[in-house]
């Protein structure tokens, strides 16, 4: 048995743990858009990493280094690092040297970028703000403002864990995204500090199942970032794991993190969740699933509040799984509009299905009516401020 509860602690929750943001110069008016993350001791670290292939250099630099562990992760704003060729993966390393020289208890550290790709890294800037680094310092909301880029609002949280024993480990996170995020991770980093005495292996292992349901299951706008970054660190410190416990706190961890970027969406006003069922297997429902989330034709019916069931209808035919019309239902939060094969909607009920959709958070769910696959996405509608924002984003 164990207890979990909400620590305000957000990446510096967990024991032997520090954080901080300054500003560089990189965003406008000094903002602060460098941080870093420092442990007292070295970190096991798991990871997962975008798919996208033309992955950015902090990615590259992160794999050449193989099976290592680190006390230090900088993180910069406003630019990717991304398509910048050996020279992005050299200025990394200029970077890093630098840190090692002003920040001695620095050991082993690793880089992660965002922000616009194509652009060699200010390499100067970042050097010349490292004078500002205080190890000591657990500003962990000042971290989370650093890294941010379009999004609106920071995102944090953190849990501590208590088992029977009476023992207890904490898991702390930030992270940042709110655009070009698809169902293959999303942009988007995430940083999530422990102090469980946890194997790498085990921890990687978890990682990667949590990230399917989690990371993996939300769409904003169907593209894939250069960048993408889950970094799992954790440095033993409490001594306590508890394997159920660890994997049941990070998915609260990460499941809550993969909302707020729903949530914080480029121009969005809703929060959809898609409940898929009754698919042939889990894979058909993930397939089904991602395709509702992802789909433009439904993204714009959610902002128009238009309760255009046939769109979803179509989404799922098309998403080259099984399914039949004559087994398919669909419904809006518990009202069901469409029934295996039966026409539910008539005037009263598109009233009903309209309300619905006006509210900030609802779910729509596809019962394919097949067999017991089932798959949970998240998603959000698109409208006139995304494609504002994405517009000038290099001004």
């Amino acid at each position: 048995m164990y207890n979990i509860i909400q620590h305000d602690g957000s990446v510096c929750a967990a024991n032997g743990f520090f954080a901080d943001g300054v500003s560089a110069g990189l965003k406008k008016n000094s903002a602060k858009d460098v941080a870093f993350i420092y442990s007292e001791v070295a970190c096991k670290i798991a990871s997962v990493f975008t798919t996208n292939k033309m992955c950015a250099a902090p990615i590259k630099h992160f794999l050449a280094k193989g099976d290592f562990q680190t006390n230090f992760v900088l993180i910069n704003a406003r630019n990717a690092n991304a398509m910048t060729g050996k020279a992005g993966v050299e200025d990394i390393n200029e970077v890093l040297d630098a840190l090692a020289s002003t920040c001695q208890d620095v050991k082993n550290p690793v880089m992660s970028s965002t922000g616009v790709i194509g652009v060699r890294l200010p390499k100067q800037k970042i050097i010349e703000a490292m004078p500002l680094f205080d190890l000591s310092k657990k500003e962990p909301m000042s971290a989370a403002s650093a890294i941010m880029t379009t999004d609106t609002f920071s995102k944090t949280i953190a849990f501590e864990v208590l088992l029977e024993d009476g023992s207890s480990f904490r898991i702390g996170a930030m992270a940042k995204g709110a655009g070009m995020i698809n169902p293959a991770m999303a942009t988007m980093l995430c940083f999530i500090t422990t102090d469980a005495d946890v194997g790498k292996e085990e921890m990687q292992e978890i990682l990667d199942e949590v990230t399917r349901t989690t990371f993996n299951a939300i769409s904003v706008d169907g593209d894939t970032s250069t960048n993408d970054t889950v970094m799992l660190l954790a440095n033993g410190l409490s001594g306590a794991y508890n394997k159920n416990a660890f994997k049941e706190t990070l998915f609260k961890v990460m499941h809550f993190l993969a909302l707020e970027m729903v949530r914080d969406g480029e121009g969005a006003t809703k929060l959809v969740t898609y409940n898929v069922t009754g698919a042939k297997d889990a894979k058909d429902a993930e397939i089904v699933a991602k395709a509702l989330s992802d789909s433009l034709l439904v993204k714009t019916a959610l902002f128009g509040q238009d309760p255009n069931w046939g769109r979803i209808a179509s989404t799922v035919g098309a998403s080259g799984v099984e399914a039949y019309e004559e087994t398919l239902s669909i419904s809006f939060n518990e009202l069901c509009v469409y029934n295996k094969g039966e026409l539910l909607f008539n005037e009263a009920m598109e009233e009903k299905a309209a309300e619905i959709m006006q509210l900030p958070r609802f779910s729509i769910s596809c019962d394919l009516g097949i067999a017991d696959g089932k798959f949970t996405a998240y998603g959000c509608d698109l409208g006139y401020e995304y494609v504002k924002i994405n517009a000038d984003y290099r001004t």
